[in-house]
């Protein structure tokens, strides 16, 4: 069918480059391509010898030449962006210059500023419209099927939606103190930042960790989450008509937001530069490489993870709710590719959307959210690649009402 050049080789690319060699009918041919080829190299001689011809190549994600060179001698079909969001804009000029479609799995922030929107990269929808290509942003889980669920529950099960409370939950004990179970350095930035969320028209600020609510997650158990701003609020707000208000919670346990005040309260997670020793350092930058690197804790971690969307709105005139998730384990995980439930509910959505847009059923020049699609085709992937969905028409809801000052957790 055609070809994907893959930039990245971290835990997400991994599982994204196992699941193209699954799909081989689509992915005849990949280049995995990183700052440092050898992992790349590592990743080729694990998976090759099947039907996918897989090729290795290094560059420079944050140089807009070496990426065009690459892109030229490779000739992709699409370019599957699971580098850091950082590397977002130079990859979309690249494929700009090259005429080739992107996708992605997080949006942009700039690397000095704890700040991550849709803006700049809403900002090349003329562009990639008028070069006639596509730019998928958002192709993860959250952001990413979230999205799909969004818009298949809009499609089939509402007229009209006006809550959705997105819920992620990692149940997984990978038996360190403290750890992160995706890149350090964006996963800290995201929980210690501001939570917001969209409510009545406007955008609601709260403090870190402010808010708190505990669900009995479906085959996990009831857990702590914390609302959380998250990137899909922002293009769901603009995406769902009639939407009142959309929230994010994130399960945390009281171990690691211990840790995380203690290494906030040293300054181990700031963005600032510091000297030390007669250089300049990004104390946030050495405590990534300190802590252990996501991509090893696959054999390490157990239990599971559930991540989904409850809905409330309406269908021919009468209030309806519905949850729709997804439940994956650890250890099944790393058993079928050797990494745990994070990545992989990350990287396989990030391989569907690619499939989608290599095979013509996703085709519209500009860029565009996940959401903005039909969901059909990319539910029923989820099925078939590793990633099956549960459906519950009456669940328990978070709760009824918009939130009040007496609720905040101080």
């Amino acid at each position: 069918m055609g070809k994907a050049l893959i930039i990245g080789c971290g835990g997400v690319a991994s599982v994204a480059v196992h699941k193209c060699v699954q799909n081989s009918e689509v992915f005849e041919e990949i280049c995995i391509a990183s700052r440092t080829k050898s992992k790349c190299d590592a990743l080729k001689a694990k998976l090759d010898g099947g039907k996918t011809k897989i090729t290795t190549a290094q560059v420079d994600a944050n140089n807009v030449d070496e990426l065009i060179a690459l892109m030229e001698e490779v000739k992709p079909d699409v370019v599957m962006n699971l580098a850091l969001p950082y590397q977002d804009l130079t990859i979309m000029d690249a494929c700009l210059a090259t005429k080739t479609n992107y996708l992605d799995t997080a949006n942009y922030e700039p690397e000095d500023t704890a700040k991550f929107e849709y803006k700049w990269q809403w900002d090349y929808r003329e562009r990639f419209e008028k070069a006639g290509i596509t730019a998928l942003l958002g192709s993860g889980f959250d952001p990413g099927v979230t999205g799909v669920f969004s818009a298949y529950a809009l499609k089939h099960h509402f007229d009209e939606i006006e809550y959705i409370d997105i819920l992620d939950c990692n149940a997984g004990d990978h038996g360190y103190p403290f750890a992160t179970n995706f890149n350090p350095e964006i996963n800290i930035r995201e929980v210690s930042a501001n939570g917001r969320y969209w409510e009545n028209g406007e955008w609601i600020e709260t403090k870190p960790m402010e808010i708190k609510r505990v669900y009995n997650f479906p085959e996990v158990g009831e857990k702590d989450m914390y609302l959380l701003y998250h990137e899909e609020l922002e293009s769901l707000a603009v995406n769902i008509p009639g939407i009142k208000r959309i929230r994010f919670f994130m399960t945390f346990s009281e171990s690691y937001l211990t840790h995380l005040k203690c290494l906030e309260n040293v300054g181990m997670t700031s963005i600032e530069p510091i000297e030390f020793e007669g250089k300049e350092i990004i104390p946030l930058q050495f405590l990534k490489a300190v802590l252990p690197d996501p991509a090893s804790l696959g054999p390490r971690t157990k239990g599971k993870t559930n991540i989904g969307c409850i809905f409330k709105g309406k269908k021919d005139g009468k209030e309806k709710t519905y949850y729709v998730y997804n439940v994956c384990d650890h250890e099944e995980c790393y058993k079928e590719v050797g990494s745990q439930a994070v990545s992989y509910t990350t990287g396989v959505p990030a391989m569907i959307g690619a499939m989608l847009l290599m095979t013509g059923k996703w085709n519209k020049p500009g860029v565009y959210n996940i959401e903005e699609f039909d969901p059909d085709p990319f539910m029923e992937a989820l099925n078939k690649w590793g990633l099956p969905w549960k459906e519950d028409r009456n669940p328990e809801l978070v709760d009824s009402d918009p939130i009040k000052e007496t609720e905040l957790v101080r």
